[in-house]
């Protein structure tokens, strides 16, 4: 009973993390439109705030991980928490673009040091059957997190609050929350330096280099991933400057990011579970092409028809993140998960600089809408790749249930 507990504890602190940091870069998507008009900003730029975050993340997710194997995960996400609540700390005091940009950058140093961390201390709590529908669970929260602070962001500019008010009370909480996931993590032992409570944690020099046992299935999931992060942050960004282009008033269009969440939080948690069931391949690829659909009918269809597709949008879109990051396991040494995350989400978060800027140069030459359209084909790429992941996959034999019904 204890070590269940104990399992439930480490799960449980990983979730408010996840929830936490994901929450402060879901609060983003819906202060920017009050920043664009603050500041006079143009999708471009909008899209180079977004993407210094991401930019960020990208340079020091690995550092994160290698760290991780020598001063413990507990220690660094903690810091992790403070760093990203500075951040937004100091975001009042941004006197234009340069500014705003900076003030992110260090947000997204913290947020570094999350996801990677997280992620390996719920794989070293779960057995191979049971951490898919762990990761699922801690994806979830990321969702729920994002729901939660892009509401309260939302509500507190409804009802008249500064931007200024919700940056400085969403940093204190990031740095209140590091304070108690330090304390939670220690009572369980967990991310502990070198050692700590987890059966994996005494080996983790037994494994050379980056502790990948099929670089080819890596690299093929690693793309497929960048790809749906990328496609993932462009969305949320620019979804509210679409229902402005529909004439929606500005506090009413942020909420569409907020609906879109709603749909992700129950995607991520339900997405883990159907890949456990119907397999890795088969779900990704449901997934995918669902996305896509949906996405051409936000984009056609009239704006109220558009706002009630946005949660439907949010499960497929969100949930698909589900399936991939829990496939990083399989391809990754048990003394080197912290390693093997770390890798892959910085591949995911150098995507997620690369689709903002991109899209938002289209959005401001030709217009949003044929930027979103040219996100519907980046969605049906990763089905090309599905046939490569399924071999790696029945290469690495991790998950005999499940393989043999992607044969």
């Amino acid at each position: 009973m204890v070590k269940f507990d104990s399992r439930r504890t480490n799960l449980a602190a990983c979730c408010v993390v996840h929830g936490l940091q994901d929450g402060l870069g879901a609060a983003l998507y819906v202060l920017l439109p009050v920043l664009a008009q603050v500041f006079g900003l143009s999708y471009s730029q909008i899209g180079i705030i977004r993407a210094a975050t991401n930019t960020a993340m990208a340079i020091f997710e690995i550092p994160s991980g290698v760290l991780a194997e020598r001063y413990g995960e507990r220690v660094l996400l903690a810091f992790g928490l403070a760093c990203a609540g500075v951040g937004f700390l100091l975001l009042p005091l941004s006197q234009g673009f340069v500014g705003l940009t900076l003030c992110l950058l260090i947000a997204g140093v913290g947020a570094a040091f999350q996801h990677a961390l997280s992620s390996a201390i719920v794989v070293s709590s779960f057995d191979a059957h049971g951490r898919r529908g762990a990761l699922g669970v801690y994806n979830a929260a990321g969702d729920a997190g994002k729901l939660a602070l892009a509401a309260a962001s939302s509500v507190a500019i409804g009802i008249g609050i500064s931007w200024q008010g919700i940056a400085v009370g969403f940093g204190m909480t990031a740095i209140l929350g590091g304070c108690v996931l330090l304390y939670a993590l220690r009572l369980t032992g967990a991310g502990g330096a070198l050692a700590g409570s987890h059966p994996h944690t005494a080996k983790p020099v037994l494994a050379p280099g980056w502790g990948i046992n099929d670089r080819s299935g890596f690299a093929i999931l690693s793309a497929i991933t960048s790809l749906v992060s990328l496609v993932q942050g462009t969305f949320l960004t620019f979804i509210a400057f679409i229902m402005i282009e529909k004439d929606v008033p500005t506090h009413l269009a942020a909420s569409a990011v907020v609906l879109t969440l709603i749909g992700g939080m129950v995607g991520k948690f339900a997405c883990g579970f159907l890949a456990g069931r119907f397999g890795i391949v088969r779900s990704l690829i449901l997934v995918q092409l669902l996305t896509a659909l949906c996405l051409v009918g936000v984009l056609g269809a009239p704006t109220l028809i558009g706002f009630c597709l946005l949660p439907i949008v949010g499960v497929f879109l969100q949930g698909s993140s589900s399936i991939t990051y829990a496939t990083v396991s399989d391809f990754v040494d048990s003394g080197k998960q912290s390693r093997g995350f770390a890798l892959i989400y910085s591949l995911s978060s150098a995507a997620s600089i690369a689709g903002p800027v991109c899209f938002g140069y289209i959005g401001d030459v030709h217009g949003l809408a044929p930027a979103m359209l040219g996100m519907v084909v980046l969605v049906l790429l990763p089905l090309v790749l599905c046939g490569g992941l399924r071999q790696a996959l029945l290469r690495t034999s991790v998950e005999p249930a499940v393989a043999p019904q992607e044969s």
